[in-house]
């Protein structure tokens, strides 16, 4: 029934006119992780899907990179029409591995936002040992595919040392052993091959805190040392200057308005959230919006995001911050 209405929706050009009354805003893309074309992962697009992706954006709008629309939020002045920026969470070696190839094969350009313990090798992203977990052979009831955004909710709102006492519990309930490395799927990038996306001029690489805390769980004093400390490990890292910062989880209730002022007085220019919403020329350069992009986001499900008909229906619905 879904696809169904997204096919009369299509057909009947709403999509068209969503993109056209849309025109002046600037969307960002959120993606997080990607898979080969043999692996099956709910959670991660393909290859062909990125690369059907980027053919309607390449069609029908033009990407530009974060700093870009940056200086276009910070002048005051229209957006230029149909300007989409790309935008890639956590620091997982499935972009280098996926993405790179294709960026440079459409000669497009992107920001990577990166967990720097992750890149440094210290621990895996806690996420990812929790989706890692909801994987094994037996579950725990909690990480049920129905269940399991509430348990992430739950874990938000704990402090980190709480969290990882939570998580660390369900493991041994389970019988599990979380192992030390991180699996294939869920490894990081290596500093070499973030300089060669850097170098490449394609790729932006910008900040997504030291270890991934939701920075309303931590004091103000120790969200500083992670907005911070990141920024000099990834500039060490890749011998640039790191601008742009991603906020972990990034939904409201999970940042508080004093750490918007910190990000501005450790030197980053912008920041994204995951709240759903377009970029318009009075922005927050520090709350910019973003639409979230899903592993099994079919095309026309893409296109509804994308052109604009999911954002004027959340309008519609009062359901739209």
């Amino acid at each position: 029934m879904k696809r169904l209405a997204l096919q009369l929706m299509h057909g009947c050009g709403v999509f068209a006119l969503a993109r056209a009354m849309s025109a002046g805003m600037g969307r960002i893309l959120m993606y997080h992780n990607f898979c080969g074309s043999d692996e099956t992962d709910p959670r991660a697009v393909s290859p062909s899907a990125l690369r059907a992706q980027l053919e309607y954006l390449r069609r029908h709008f033009q990407v530009v990179p974060l700093a870009h629309m940056l200086d276009q939020v910070g002048s005051g002045n229209p957006l230029d029409r149909r300007s989409v920026v790309l935008t890639i969470d956590d620091g997982r070696r499935s972009c280098y591995e996926f993405l790179f190839p294709i960026l440079k094969q459409f000669r497009l350009p992107a920001t990577f936002f990166v967990v720097s313990s992750f890149i440094r090798g210290d621990d895996w992203i806690w996420t990812d040992k929790v989706l890692w977990l909801s994987e094994q052979p037996r579950p725990h009831s909690e990480l049920a595919p129905d269940r399991i955004d509430g348990y992430f909710t739950l874990l938000n709102q704990l402090r980190p040392e709480e969290r990882n006492r939570r998580i660390a519990t369900l493991a041994s309930t389970m019988g599990a052993t979380i192992p030390k490395e991180p699996p294939h799927k869920y490894g990081p990038c290596s500093w070499s091959e973030l300089r060669e996306m850097a170098d490449s001029g394609l790729v932006e690489v910008g900040s997504h805190t030291v270890s991934h805390p939701i920075l309303a769980s931590v004091t103000d004093e120790e969200s500083w040392t992670e907005l911070t400390l990141s920024r000099a490990h990834i500039e060490e890292g890749i011998g640039r200057k790191v601008n742009s910062f991603c906020f972990p989880n990034g939904k409201p209730g999970d940042y508080r308005q004093s750490q918007l002022h910190q990000l501005n007085h450790a030197g980053y220019t912008s920041a994204v959230v995951t709240r759903f919403g377009m970029v318009g020329p009075r922005a927050n350069p520090y709350e910019l919006p973003r639409v979230g992009i899903a592993g099994s986001t079919d095309h026309l499900a893409f296109a509804k995001h994308l052109d604009g008909a999911e954002y004027y229906q959340a309008r519609l619905q009062g359901s739209l911050m």
